[in-house]
């Protein structure tokens, strides 16, 4: 067991806070996941094991439900997963140097933060529309999405989903299947390419209690979602935590780290 009992006692909480806030509106979690890792573990290949696996578990459960109330457009969804999943798996096999790794990270989650910030207070129901986009676009935006993915160790979803909204590419709710479904993929992708590397690393005493924190708040979010909840004040929410986060992770795991081994 590499953490202590409070250590631990933490993780399970923040874990199970964020599965239920972010599969709320169909993602897995997995940038805050990365996020909360760093500060406890000091491999990154355990941060980003652990993150997919546990991304893995909320979408899944997610993904079900979208499907038993039709909400599954897998015909319209398919550009998106057959580009992204060979990109994802080829961005988990490469092995990034550690500061490179949270440079990345710390990057990337910034960004999908700001992302759905402006997301959040821009995007209304009543501005929706179905327009019909060029094939060749969602297969390149599942592309790059999917080796950002791959190569951070989180599903993708939380920069398809804003993406997406503002295309003003299907109903809130469609997008928010096609996130969890994309995490759903790509999170596969990315573990197959972690174990072909032998970089997938999971100290399974601390990932069991989190796969279990995170399945039951995964479950409790997403009933949230169905039944109408909007989710913006949580995205919202989520948005400024995931930005703090990202800031430290940009500042002290990578900029900080690379001087200090220049």
């Amino acid at each position: 067991m590499l953490l202590t009992i409070p250590e631990l006692a933490f993780l399970v909480l923040g874990f199970f806070i964020v599965s239920a806030l972010y599969s709320s509106v169909g993602f897995g979690g997995g940038s805050s996941y990365l996020a909360i890792l760093t500060l406890v573990f000091t491999s990154f290949f355990a941060i980003r094991s652990t993150a997919l696996v546990c991304n893995l578990v909320v979408v899944s459960g997610s993904t079900y439900l979208f499907h038993k109330k039709g909400y599954l457009d897998f015909k319209k969804f398919l550009p998106f997963v057959l580009s992204s999943i060979p990109l994802a798996f080829l961005g988990a096999r490469f092995r990034l140097q550690e500061h490179i790794f949270f440079i990345i990270l710390g990057t990337a989650l910034i960004i999908s933060a700001l992302a759905l910030i402006v997301q959040s207070v821009s995007i209304s129901k009543s501005n929706e529309v179905n327009p019909n986009y060029p094939s060749y676009v969602t297969y390149l935006l599942g592309a790059g999405i999917g080796l950002l993915s791959g190569l951070v160790g989180i599903g993708g979803g939380i920069f398809l989903a804003p993406i997406l909204n503002y295309m003003k590419w299907d109903k809130s709710i469609k997008i928010a299947a096609l996130a969890s479904f994309f995490i759903l993929v790509n999170s596969i992708s990315g573990i197959g390419g972690l174990l072909t590397k032998g970089t997938f690393e999971v100290p399974w005493v601390e990932a069991i209690a989190l796969i279990i924190a995170v399945l039951i708040g995964g479950q409790l979010g997403v009933r949230m979602s169905l039944n109408q909840f909007t989710g913006k004040s949580i995205k919202l929410v989520t948005a400024v935590l995931v930005l703090i986060v990202g800031v430290r992770v940009l500042l002290i795991n990578g900029f900080q780290f690379s001087f200090l081994n220049a």
